[in-house]
């Protein structure tokens, strides 16, 4: 058996070097060779039912050549679910009992079934060096009482002996739900998986402007947390007085997660899609843009997230023309909006975060000098040893408490979240209040990177 937390870990990992891990900290993912894994992921719901072979290997040909290496996708988004074939996953409504049938020749209409679409597909990503976050079931399914503990466990069981000895597997329990409704399934759908499959990586995806911490933080089967920051505005951040009014704030979600003990990683998991109405069920709102999703993945990350997930109306539930009733008014087919700004622009966090020293990295409000922002106004710092970063969504100046990091003089540079480029503006000594000033004139969407390094 591999083990999950990396620390005093000395036999190899069960998938050798595509095995993720915990690093040592418990703060950041790592692969069994002990390299940075920055999830950078991307909301598929509904690739499993939606797409077939040809449209699937588009889909994640398109999601690897613009750094996505996670893809967040529903086995189950009803009860039953069918695919495009026409295949039904399970029989009589009861996830106890899946549809299976002999071989899987996609040639043999009569062999080729629901599941036999779904290995080729995770294998089809394994082969792009992509991971599959699988939702087992999603979670209004088990609200709306269709799904009880003995026939999850089973269900589980299925799961995880069907899918332990592929390279490329984490479980994502829930599903847009709270863990309040359905917790004795939850749990047992996560202490199954955990008994039959010790080898990969288990969270939940919670409810919009919730966290998994809520309820399963110190649950044994969760290795990690993940928040839904959810699709509202501020002021349309109306929930229920036991949930979290941070709008969209969702940096205070991981500030939160990050104080928990026993300390685990945190990531949103989904933020407002790109091209969703703010709010999600008012298709005459605003739609979210590139500059949003920007904005919600530095503020994130930089507030301590091990990465990031990235979401398009159109693309998380494979919109297409001929669709009858699509969710939330895309505007487009998912053919077209794979190459939305925001998806093109994604890869520049990853290779940012990559591109310095990683495990030593740590969220530090203190590098911002004198009084911080509100909502668009905020700052927010991350800093290593010999680095530190400062994210500004609006580009007005700002003021930076030199002395964070090592090192006399400092070379200091800007980096543009939509191109991925940098421009240098020279050494500073590294100590006391050095105010910085943007490239551009400060209007929400001219975000920036001021990114200072040790000489």
């Amino acid at each position: 058996m591999a083990c999950l937390i990396a620390f005093g870990c000395k036999e190899k990992p069960h998938f050798g070097d595509k095995s993720l891990l915990i690093s040592e900290n418990g703060r950041y993912l790592t692969t069994g060779n002990g390299e940075p894994f920055f999830w950078l992921g991307d909301t598929g719901w509904l690739l499993f039912s939606k797409l077939n072979r040809e449209e699937a290997n588009t889909y994640l040909e398109d999601r690897k050549q613009k750094g996505f290496n996670v893809i967040q996708v529903m086995v189950l988004h009803e009860v039953p679910s069918v695919n495009v074939y026409g295949d039904s996953s399970i029989i009589n409504k009861d996830v106890s009992k899946p549809a299976i049938t002999e071989g899987n020749d996609f040639k043999d209409i009569k062999a080729y079934d629901f599941w036999d679409h779904v290995d080729y597909i995770i294998d089809l990503a394994e082969k792009k060096g992509i991971y599959m976050a699988l939702v087992p079931v999603w979670g209004t399914n088990v609200k709306e009482k269709r799904v009880n503990v003995p026939q999850a466990k089973i269900y589980a069981e299925f799961l995880a002996k069907r899918y332990r000895e592929k390279s490329n597997i984490i479980w994502l329990n829930g599903g847009d739900i709270k863990g309040s409704d359905g917790l004795e399934v939850w749990n047992a759908i996560g202490e199954t998986l955990r008994a039959n499959d010790p080898n990969h990586l288990i969270t939940f995806h919670p409810r919009g402007r919730t966290a998994s911490s809520t309820w399963f933080h110190k649950a044994s089967w969760n290795d990690f947390d993940m928040i839904q920051s959810g699709h509202r505005r501020y002021d349309q951040d109306t929930s229920a007085k036991e949930t979290l009014h941070y709008g969209e704030d969702n940096w205070k979600y991981i500030e939160t997660d990050y104080k928990l003990k026993p300390t685990k990683p945190t990531i949103d998991g989904e933020p407002s899609y790109e091209g969703i109405p703010q709010g999600l069920h008012d298709t005459i709102e605003p739609r979210w843009t590139d500059a949003d999703v920007r904005r919600y993945g530095y503020w994130s990350v930089f507030a301590g997230a091990f990465g990031y997930t990235y979401g398009n109306n159109a693309v998380m539930q494979m919109y297409k023309l001929t669709d009858k009733k699509p969710a939330y008014g895309p505007k487009a087919p998912w053919t077209t909006e794979i190459n939305a700004a925001g998806a093109t622009q994604m890869k520049h966090l990853k290779d940012l975060m990559l591109s310095h020293s990683y495990f030593d990295r740590i969220p530090d409000q203190t590098l911002i000098a004198g009084k911080n922002g509100d909502q668009y106004e905020r700052v927010i710092g991350t800093r290593g040893e010999e680095f530190a970063m400062l994210y500004t969504y609006t580009g007005k100046n700002f003021s930076v408490q030199m002395g964070k990091i090592d090192g006399d003089e400092v070379k200091a540079s800007w980096f543009d979240p939509r191109t991925g480029k940098t421009i240098s503006i020279g050494t500073f000594e590294n100590k006391g209040i050095k105010e910085f000033n943007p490239p551009g004139e400060p209007k929400n969407g001219n975000d920036w990177v001021l990114v200072l390094e040790k000489i």
